[in-house]
């Protein structure tokens, strides 16, 4: 079934450019085992959580080092054949699909934590290594990095996406923490912007053009990141709520007074009941926030007391509390594996996702109508919220057999979506533009802005090789 007009994004680009076998055959003998053209490595390297099925890229070429990934983008350059970045394959948007085909260049297995600064809060690392593991590697340092968009995402995939996450309400996003890049351009040069200085002022920002560019300017190759200390005192506590607008009208409070809360995150009563099941909770099957508080005994105890009141206020009920390592590690766990709680309530369905974000003051006007809309539709549905920096995530379940289930979801997103340009916001907070976005930035930033933006993928990717498709089109 053909989608309406008005939603032509429900079909991606596809306009696949030959790769010539002579490229094919050079990559096998410069990569030898490390380049595959077998069909189920193409297909793995040619899904990600999206809800597009798209043909999979003509090879994938598994880089060690960034001579790897240079070599691999010299050679598919000189054949102007594209090249499609790939962590670990956990984007929502069809970041890395190959709609213009191309070999993709999986960096997972440049694993490793060049080095740690914990004087100077730093750590570089390899793109391909996941947040949880550069964690694992600086937690001896009393340090940890609060980047944390739920999936064990890779630190690379999370620069180019430009992620955040459930921490972001007080540590920023991956624009703030990341210092400094090393990217392999779109000739194969390799190029360093930014260093481990808290600050400059030496020309361009590279590093945050790159960041957030989705692979169509660069691929990255190291990455510096800002680290933390390990707050002496944490505690999570759970409260829950009669109706989604007193929970959301607690979070708007509890920023505006200014409490340095770590996270806070809604939970709808479906998507409760979903994580009840999936994960062996016995949480009270009602709208709920999800809070951390990070800092010393005294302000975290201070800060949730603070909370606890202004809860008490809207109505919050069943204040509980989870102060070991153990407790609170269940409790996020299941917040994380809040999606694929709700992917199982559903046999064989698939999920759209959105991913608006509003300013904090008008985010009450924008959960509840965009609620109404969902429940009116019929379509199962779960929603989660990274409501302490207006961030919040729908995700409908739709049959992929069935084509009006897909068309009445997107229609959804593009109410949503509406709703929150109306009040000044954004199309996507954390995952990206990648290929279902691209309808929804145009109307954001305008025609002016875009045409900017195609300028500068014009001067840096002429032959337009570098994940082409993505964002906006040429």
């Amino acid at each position: 079934m053909n989608a309406p007009a008005q939603l032509a994004h429900l079909v991606p680009d596809i306009q696949q450019r030959p790769v010539p076998a002579e490229l094919l055959a050079t990559l096998q003998s410069r990569f030898s085992s490390q380049c595959s053209t077998a069909m189920a490595v193409r297909e793995q390297h040619g899904r990600d959580e999206s809800v597009y099925d798209v043909p999979p890229p003509a090879a994938v070429v598994f880089a060690q080092n960034t001579q790897d990934v240079a070599d691999a983008v010299k050679l598919a350059a000189s054949h102007k054949v594209p090249v499609i970045p790939f962590g670990v394959g956990s984007s929502l948007e069809g970041h890395l699909l190959a709609v213009q085909g191309g070999i993709s260049i999986d960096v997972s297995r440049m694993d490793q934590v060049l080095s740690i600064n914990a004087e100077d809060l730093t750590v570089t690392v390899q793109p391909g290594v996941t947040r949880k593991a550069v964690n694992e590697a600086v937690k001896s340092e009393g340090l940890f990095f609060p980047i944390d968009p739920g999936a064990d995402a890779s630190i690379g995939g999370m620069a180019a996406t430009r992620a955040s996450g459930t921490n972001a309400v007080r540590y920023g996003t991956m624009r703030e923490n990341v210092l400094a890049l090393e990217v392999v351009t779109a000739s194969g040069e390799v190029i360093r912007t930014g260093t481990r200085a808290k600050k400059s002022s030496a020309g361009y920002d590279l590093t945050r053009l790159m960041v957030g560019s989705e692979g169509t300017l660069g691929v990255i190759t190291e990455v510096t990141l800002k680290l933390y200390p390990l707050p002496e005192a944490i505690s999570a506590a759970t409260c829950s709520f009669p109706t989604i607008e007193a929970a959301v009208r607690t979070v708007i409070q509890v920023i505006q007074l200014g409490v340095p809360i770590a996270r806070c995150e809604l939970i709808d009563a479906n998507t409760v009941r979903m994580v009840n099941t999936h994960s062996k909770l016995g949480l009270r099957e009602e709208h709920m926030l999800l809070m951390e508080f990070h800092g010393s005994p005294a302000s975290v105890k201070e800060q949730a007391e603070t909370v606890q009141e202004i809860a008490t206020d809207f109505g919050g009920n069943a204040f509980q509390w989870a102060t070991t390592p153990e407790e609170r590690t269940r409790l996020w766990t299941a917040r994380h594996n809040a999606y694929f709680a709700a992917i199982q309530s559903k046999p064989g369905c698939r999920a759209i996702s959105t991913d608006t974000c509003v300013p904090i003051s008008r985010l009450a006007d924008c959960l509840l109508d965009s609620v109404a809309e969902a429940d009116a539709s019929g379509i199962p549905y779960f929603l989660v919220g990274h409501v302490g920096d207006g961030n919040f995530h729908f995700g409908y379940l739709i049959d992929p057999a069935i084509p009006e289930e897909r068309e009445r979801a997107e229609g959804l997103n593009n109410q949503l979506v509406a709703r929150a340009l109306r009040l000044e916001g954004t199309c996507t907070g954390e995952h990206g533009v990648g290929l279902h976005k691209m309808d929804f930035l145009l109307t954001e930033a305008g025609a002016g802005a875009v045409d900017m933006m195609r300028s500068i993928k014009r001067a840096l990717d002429p032959d337009n090789i570098l994940n082409p498709g993505k964002i906006f089109a040429l």
